[in-house]
């Protein structure tokens, strides 16, 4: 007798236990760091399923990993080989304490380079294309991972680390560059050097953006402006960090919700500060297990990304995996609560970024953690007297959408800082805390 056919979520969970039923196995036998957590947890033995596994190991941390590298330097004991069989380095970017480092062996790097070719087919790139990468190439994981991925499509590469703004931008149209690869601060960056030096963006052959490292890449007036100052270039978002690999990809024919790449991680969301899951369509905490980097795995690892999941996502957005709407939201230790109401990042550039007349700006909280204000200081495209009036346009919407008073001052143009790398426009000044 044939038994009822399995839905695509349970085809999925199945593929995941059995992924997650080897690393176990293997991680019992010869790993420092997870072995005697797994059998304290009365994990050792085989599993019955995702809600046994979610039910009784614990959580990993940051600080859970960082601390295991400061007590057993360099590497840390979360190693499933002897290190002669890695070959591969990274580190974190380090922004909210020490970098921690991390290892891979050449099949791990293997399957985080499918990872990232799922996320270029998913934006529509193909062998005909010509990526150009305004990284620096230092130790960060999803540069050479995209780059390696990108070279295993057939794409011809153009790295463009080291560079002014101006060589980068006539770079990718000497070149004849279809796809750039940044963030999306520096896809604004461009365009403004772009502007300032008098060279017409739409003599590029730039077709796609593929934009990671912020939020802005899944807010609509962010991304709307990124495609406008590019010649109607589209904008595709994605995902990932170090400690875990390329994790998402955005939804094609749905902007602004990204999915995760689910046969290679068992993806949670959970209340921030009872642990407990978080309810579908409600932000919550991305927690992720990586089911396929047995070198250096993370169980149950708390990313600090604020997500609001969908997971019956198919007939919303087409694809079965899960579905993470707005993309990344923000980070848990970026949220403020300022008189009772929660704001974070993307929430505050969604407003600002809709006034095409504002350049950069930073958001400076103050106050200390008992009575915290918010201030914001945005840096006009031009100088003339409307910049004031935008300014008070802006705080209008800020009562607006979350009934708070917010000041907003004009910085002149030139003022406040760029990057090409992660912004840093929030400062908790009673910390002295930079935030993206």
């Amino acid at each position: 007798m044939i038994g009822p056919q399995k839905s695509s979520r349970e085809r999925i969970e199945a593929g995941q236990l059995g992924s997650l039923q080897q690393l176990l196995s293997c991680l019992v036998r010869s790993n420092r760091y997870y072995a005697p957590i797994l059998e304290k947890a009365g994990l050792d033995g085989s599993i019955g399923s995702l809600q046994d596994f979610t039910s009784r190991m614990p959580f990993t941390t940051k600080h859970d990993m960082a601390r295991d590298q400061q007590e057993n330097p360099p590497f840390g004991t979360n190693l499933t080989y002897p290190l002669e069989k890695y070959v591969r380095f990274h580190q974190t970017s380090a922004t909210t304490g020490s970098p921690m480092r991390w290892l891979d062996t050449a099949e791990s790097w293997e399957g985080l380079i499918a990872n990232w070719e799922q996320i270029f087919l998913a934006a529509g790139v193909n062998a005909a294309d010509r990526i150009l990468f305004t990284f620096s190439f230092g130790p960060f994981l999803g540069f050479w991972c995209g780059f390696d991925a990108a070279c295993r499509l057939g794409c011809l590469c153009i790295p463009a680390g080291g560079m002014s703004s101006l060589a980068r931008i006539n770079l990718l149209i000497e070149s004849g560059a279809t796809v750039l690869c940044c963030t999306p601060t520096y896809a604004l960056r461009l365009a403004e050097v772009a502007a300032e030096e008098a060279v017409d963006l739409s003599a590029s052959k730039i077709r796609l953006l593929i934009v990671a490292g912020e939020p802005g890449g899944s807010i609509p007036s962010t991304r709307a402006r990124i495609e406008s100052a590019w010649s109607g270039a589209r904008v595709f978002d994605h995902h990932g960090m170090t400690e875990v690999g390329p994790v998402s990809f955005e939804s094609p024919h749905h902007p602004c919700v990204l999915h995760v790449i689910e046969s290679s991680y068992l993806a949670e969301v959970i209340h921030p500060e009872t642990g407990e899951p978080a309810l579908e369509g409600q932000t919550g905490e991305l927690v992720l297990t990586t089911l396929n980097r047995h070198g250096s795995p993370l169980l149950r690892y708390r990313t600090g990304d604020l997500v609001c999941p969908v997971w019956s996502g198919e007939d919303l957005y087409g694809r079965t995996e899960v579905a993470l709407v707005g993309g990344i939201i923000g980070r848990v230790d970026e949220m403020v609560v300022i008189r009772g109401v929660n704001v974070c990042p993307s929430s505050i550039e969604g407003v600002i970024r809709s006034f095409s007349e504002v350049g950069e700006y930073r958001v400076e909280v103050h106050g200390g953690t008992s009575m915290p204000e918010m201030r914001v200081v945005i840096e006009a495209d031009g100088w003339d007297d409307a910049i004031q009036g935008v300014a008070e346009s802006i705080e209008k919407q800020f009562r607006l959408a979350f009934n708070l008073r917010i000041p907003v001052s004009v910085a002149p143009k030139g003022a406040l800082p760029r990057s090409e790398m992660k912004s840093r426009r929030w400062i908790i000044e009673n910390t002295g805390t930079n935030h993206a």
